[in-house]
């Protein structure tokens, strides 16, 4: 016991309680990837097109962005435990309300409850993170909660696609929609948000919270935070690494590969889920790289190069073959996962008591690469389309997919520029 008081919590503790959040992330990340796999369904119950489809989806993403600088600010005030429970609730619902909606606006106002709901999700995490585990492992942590979320995305990939063949995709996602409701009901009970109040000392000090928040004080946070150079940096830099990967695993990548690859849906899932896997596995080890080597900066470059080649590859060799393909997918997730470096970074560059509004807003960044991307790319390809259905599902040509595509390159080339930009801050607290 004496050995706790000078450590902190035990481990098995700090894991357990991490790792209920983790799962209200996982279940986040299933929501966010679920379409991907339903397009043919979705499209087809509710009379869209890609243009609507991608509006659908986007739906998500609209509300996750918006409520990153409110959820930051709530992060650091009112505290995670609070923030994951309502989180799950609201997110618990707007499931079930998009499984059961007979139309667009139904199923639309829930994709929107869902994504401003566990937008709380990965910021609450992080804040429970910097909490319980200590500061030498943080980015590790981090690249780990990553991980867990992708976990669910994978898993909104083949084993979604097999269910779906046997049972109606509506009460597949109603189910979903329970298990997230009891999960809020059980971190509740069980998280706290930091290691004193279970009686252990924590890894940083406690900072005492107010029992209401002021407009005041939600203004006075967001101009101190805009003070530092990373903050605008950090907002831009990783959209362009997870609008890419989102907007192909995410919606757009199982229709573009069953067209042009002449896969079926299930293999061109299991494909999406390659690059999904290799992103799960690169997040946690860049976090640990970065923590070992001192720095963040230099291995978050040549990461970002790296999934801009790959991209380039994917998107636009068209003779490219099928282990090249899945080769060059597992490549770019892995180097993509140093987008995870973004959240310590942006956290080391502002004063402690300001970390969860950084974080938010780093998070903000990250979600406005797909919400931008995923119905941008629909608007081109409907501008581009032919005429062509097959069973009453648009068609569209490689040309098409290709123009679509070019926002994506646009942005992760951008995203490299700005980087050597930013400021290191060599795993310290600079602010």
């Amino acid at each position: 016991m004496e050995t706790n008081k000078l450590t902190g919590p035990p481990m098995t503790l700090a894991c357990f309680i991490w790792g209920l959040g983790a799962l209200f992330y996982l279940a986040g990340f299933f929501q966010r990837v679920a379409p991907a796999v339903m397009t043919r369904e979705l499209m087809q119950d509710f009379h869209i097109s890609a243009a609507g489809l991608g509006q659908l989806s986007g739906l998500y993403f609209y509300a996750y962005v918006a409520m990153q600088i409110p959820t930051g600010i709530l992060a650091d005030t009112l505290g995670p435990r609070k923030l994951l429970t309502a989180g799950c609730f609201v997110a618990g619902a707007g499931t079930l309300l998009f499984a059961l909606s007979p139309g667009f606006f139904g199923a639309g106002l829930g994709r929107l409850l869902i994504g401003g709901s566990v937008a709380v999700a990965f910021v609450g995490l992080l804040k429970l993170s910097s909490s319980w585990f200590p500061k030498k492992i943080y980015a590790f942590v981090a690249g780990n909660a990553l991980s867990i979320g992708l976990i669910g995305a994978v898993t909104a990939g083949p084993p979604l696609r097999f269910l779906l063949d046997i049972f109606p995709w509506r009460q597949v996602i109603s189910v979903t929609g329970v298990m997230t409701l009891v999960l809020g009901g059980v971190i509740w009970l069980v998280v706290r948000d930091c290691p004193q109040e279970k009686g252990y000392p924590g890894f940083t000090e406690r900072i005492a919270t107010p029992d209401a928040l002021s407009v005041s004080r939600i203004f006075q946070d967001l101009l101190k935070i805009f003070k530092y150079r990373n903050i605008w940096l950090l907002f831009v830099i990783p959209g362009g690494i997870v609008g890419c990967i989102l907007t192909f695993s995410g919606l757009w990548g199982v229709p573009f590969l069953i067209s042009h690859h002449n896969l079926s849906p299930g293999r061109a899932a299991s494909l999406t889920s390659v690059l999904l896997i290799g992103w799960a596995f690169g997040a946690p080890f860049f976090g640990w790289l970065s923590d070992r080597m001192g720095k963040r900066k230099p291995l978050y470059i040549a990461g970002t190069i790296v999934a801009t080649l790959g991209w380039s590859l994917i998107l636009f060799w068209e003779s490219i073959s099928f282990p090249q393909l899945v080769m060059a997918l597992c490549t770019t997730g892995f180097f993509s996962g140093c987008m995870i470096v973004s959240f310590v970074f942006v956290m080391e560059s502002v004063p402690l008591s300001l970390s969860g509004t950084g974080a938010g807003l780093t998070n903000m960044g990250v979600m406005m690469g797909p919400m931008l991307l995923q119905p941008i790319v629909g608007w081109i390809l409907d501008s581009c389309w032919t005429g062509q259905m097959v069973n009453g599902t648009r068609v569209y040509s490689l040309g098409a997919y290709e123009y679509g595509f070019i926002p994506m390159m646009g942005w992760i080339i951008l995203s490299v520029v700005l980087l050597f930009f930013t400021k290191e801050t060599h795993c310290r607290q600079m602010a």
